[in-house]
């Protein structure tokens, strides 16, 4: 019995790091789609098992979903979920997150302008949240793919400013040097 809880906590550890190695690969652009994209259909039959067997709630569930499928490059049907998720779950711990990925499925979809107003209801819906920086400097550099330096130049530093020392500030300075 303590083996199996010791187990799931190993797996729920796993499960987490590997989100945020997702996340960062999607964030920097640098991940493929699925890193398991030669059998994508063993990877989504095993998220389903996994997350049916660990006997998650709904709302982690349904989070989870949205984000396998945009891990999965399908951002029309993953910002869809996620737009789903915040009507039923407006204010839970992962609204911000999830409207956040509302803004990337447009983002990588090259729908700039789409993403940066996405990306500004995280700024103003959830300005404690964890992914304001995140949000901003999206923002910058969707600007920056639709040619208009000035903003983007604005939101970069605003990113510095606001969040000096964190990576989203170290990665605002590097695109403000590419800039100029």
């Amino acid at each position: 019995n303590e083996l199996a809880a010791n187990t799931r906590r190993q797996e729920q550890a796993l499960d987490n790091i590997m989100l945020k190695i997702n996340f960062i690969e999607n964030f920097l652009e640098i991940g493929g789609k699925n890193v398991s994209e030669a059998n994508p259909e063993k990877s989504k039959a095993a998220t389903s098992d996994t997350l049916a067997k660990n006997s998650v709630p709904e709302k982690d569930r349904a989070y989870l979903a949205a984000y396998q499928t945009f891990k999965d490059g399908n951002y029309a049907k993953a910002r869809t979920e996620f737009q789903n998720f915040l009507a039923l779950y407006p204010n839970s711990e992962y609204s911000d997150n999830a409207q956040f990925w509302i803004g990337e499925c447009y983002f990588f979809e090259k729908n700039y302008e789409q993403a940066i107003l996405e990306y500004e209801k995280v700024v103003k819906n959830y300005p404690r949240g964890s992914r304001v920086a995140y949000a901003l400097l999206k923002q910058g550099l969707a600007f920056l793919n639709l040619g208009d330096k000035t903003s983007s130049r604005l939101l970069l530093q605003q990113v510095i400013k606001d969040y000096p020392n964190t990576n989203q500030a170290r990665i605002a300075r590097s695109k403000l040097q590419e800039i100029k």
